[in-house]
């Protein structure tokens, strides 16, 4: 498989599957149909569809990318019984001190080589991020988590590339619709993207069909 092309499903909220040469990487695990409330501090999360497709439907998976494991909108009680299906959880230092078992914690900027059975080696580089607006996240100030995106590179070349700020990353998109708690949609991402001169790197899945990603 070439290993410049990214294969992309989007399954809904902020979990995708991610085939990239020999790797099939899942983003933040929720599998729960709609419907669910989920009672998060002071707020109770009520999610509104469910997943395009089931985990029967996806098949098997390596490691999963977990920004962060304390709030349902991120994984579910679907999502997290999957969690042990995997070889590893990637995800914050906080995370993987209440996950255990198959999780490794990393810091911002910190770095891990995974490796397939051909001999290829994938580097996952967790990136800082805030959580919702400038001092708050998205369900009130006193729940701001430690979270962490990912950048993927194939090769050592990519990773001293990627440290340009990752200029020439595809963008997708995730986790804007789904739950009753977000106030912004394709249309906000659209406009700030284009503000800021990267709309023409935005790529739009559509929940349950593959698409794929030149890199």
């Amino acid at each position: 498989m070439d290993v410049r092309l990214l294969q992309l499903t989007y399954i809904g909220g902020p979990t995708a599957l991610l085939e990239l040469g020999r790797f099939r990487l899942l983003t933040d695990p929720t599998f729960d149909p709609a419907g669910g409330e989920y009672p998060s501090g002071p707020a109770t999360l009520r999610k509104l569809s469910g997943p395009a497709i089931n985990p029967a439907e996806m098949g098997s998976f390596d490691h999963v990318l977990l920004s962060h494991d304390h709030h349902f909108d991120n994984l579910d009680r679907a999502g997290r019984a999957l969690l042990a299906n995997a070889k590893s959880v990637l995800t914050t230092q906080e995370g993987a001190g209440r996950l255990a078992a198959n999780s490794i914690g990393l810091q911002p900027w910190q770095s891990v080589d995974l490796s397939a059975p051909d001999g290829s080696v994938l580097r996952v580089v967790s990136t800082p991020a805030r959580h919702g607006p400038h001092g708050h996240s998205h369900l009130g100030a006193a729940c701001v988590p430690e979270v962490g995106p990912f950048h993927l590179t194939m090769t050592a070349e990519e990773a001293v590339q990627a440290a340009g700020l990752f200029a020439e990353s595809a963008i997708v998109p995730l986790h804007f619709e789904g739950w009753a708690h977000f106030s912004e949609g394709r249309l906000q991402i659209r406009e700030s993207f284009a503000a800021a001169g990267l709309e023409d790197r935005l790529h739009w899945p559509e929940p349950g069909r593959p698409i794929q990603i030149r890199l």
